[in-house]
């Protein structure tokens, strides 16, 4: 796997610079992609393979920029994906139609006619990235070697010993968009909306102590969220995502547990494409450290008698929300969702509806909507805990 710094461009940013453009343009076989910038920036420049892919890093930016983005096919480019990676950290992650060499990478000052410019030029016969490192920086590798835990901190202060701690996970977010709906909404704004909504439902009976993966557009791995429900000792997690299909006339929301045998074609792909989230934003497997724990949820299954939890948690769940909102046939399936791999927390992956149809989509931006479909997961809870002793 190919990792390796190919430039780094230090500046001193006083405020955080906003991203207003980007394009791309072919000349013969090299392919130039441009960002406009309103202040200069610092970045990193790396490749990954399996799929082959070109990430760069910067000092943390705000992004101005139109909803289809995502939608640049330019050349060698085949998918733009952007958002905070982490903490000061902004990433942009390019798919490439395959290996890539680097031609240049660099930060343009501003001009009469521009402002900043971040200039990055790619083909598929210059020196690659890889013996640029080695030539130029050869202990560079190592400053991409993620930390084994990047999410948010944990609280400080213990819940009360009368409440049950429920942590909810906001799919995607960061750099990692998640399923893009008819009008460009991004699954990532409306899990980490949707999530906000049912902790507040949650809080408000004065039964719960709730814990977010995520409270803003941060990128989290599928591990770390598993390891944050861990270490905050949940005794249930509701993983919550919008869908995405080819038909556009597909409905109806969905209640998914853990199998490694999947109940279905379809539960099985979405699985495999939720499971792509790390690949996706760019993340290293081969050079990431994970904890033991982490590394342990990630290869064994859960116990039995978590997934008989999970299964009873998920049959409450799509019995109230079939009072509320439109399920879809068999509403609860099973698949081998990563994120569902704690051994020892009941845990369940929400599917609100689909934003490839355009009404569910509305519906999912609809406060309204959102906090119908969270009532019913707040009164499934509650029937939940109601058997079980604290």
């Amino acid at each position: 796997m190919g990792l390796g710094s190919f430039v780094q461009a230090s500046a001193a940013v006083a405020q955080t610079p906003e991203v207003t453009g980007v394009r791309a343009g072919e000349n013969g076989d090299a392919t130039r992609f441009v960002l406009d910038l309103t202040g200069p920036v610092d970045f990193d420049v790396f490749t990954l393979d399996g799929p082959d892919r070109v990430v760069i890093d910067f000092s943390e930016v705000s992004w101005s920029l139109p909803s289809d983005s995502h939608q640049l096919e330019t050349g060698l480019i085949d998918g733009f994906r952007y958002g905070l990676f982490d903490s000061g950290k902004s990433r942009i992650v390019l798919d490439t139609s395959g290996a890539v060499g680097v031609r240049s990478a660099f930060l343009l000052e501003p001009s009469a006619n521009f402002g900043y410019r971040f200039v990055l030029d790619l083909d598929v016969g210059s020196t690659t990235f890889d013996d640029v490192a080695a030539a130029v920086e050869p202990e560079a590798e190592s400053a991409f070697i993620a930390p084994a835990w990047s999410g948010p901190p944990l609280p400080g202060i213990k819940p009360p010993p009368d409440r049950w701690i429920v942590v909810i996970d906001a799919g995607h977010g960061g750099v990692d968009p998640g399923a893009i709906g008819v009008s460009g909404t991004r699954e990532k704004n409306i899990t980490l909306t949707a999530a906000q909504d049912l902790k507040g439902l949650l809080e408000a009976t004065g039964r719960y102590h709730v814990v977010l993966t995520r409270d803003d557009d941060t990128f989290l791995r599928l591990g770390d969220r598993v390891s944050l429900a861990r270490s905050a000792g949940a005794d249930l997690f509701i993983s919550v995502h919008a869908d995405s299909i080819a038909d556009a006339s597909v409905h109806g929301a969905g209640v998914y547990t853990l199998s490694e045998t999947g109940s279905d074609k379809e539960a099985d792909q979405l699985a495999q494409q939720e499971n792509k989230a790390d690949l996706i934003a760019g993340v290293d497997f081969i050079n990431v450290a994970y904890d033991a724990v982490t590394t342990n949820i990630l290869i064994d299954l859960a116990q039995r008698e978590t997934k008989n939890a999970s299964s009873s948690f998920a049959s409450l769940l799509t019995d109230e929300l079939n009072e509320a909102v439109d399920l879809r046939g068999n509403a609860h399936r099973f698949a081998g969702f990563r994120v569902l791999k704690a051994p020892d927390v009941p845990s369940v992956l929400v599917e609100m509806g689909y934003l490839s149809n355009a009404t569910e989509e509305r519906n999912m931006l609809d406060q309204a909507f959102r906090l119908r479909f969270m009532s019913a997961v707040v009164e499934a809870v509650d029937t939940f805990f109601s058997t079980r002793d604290l």
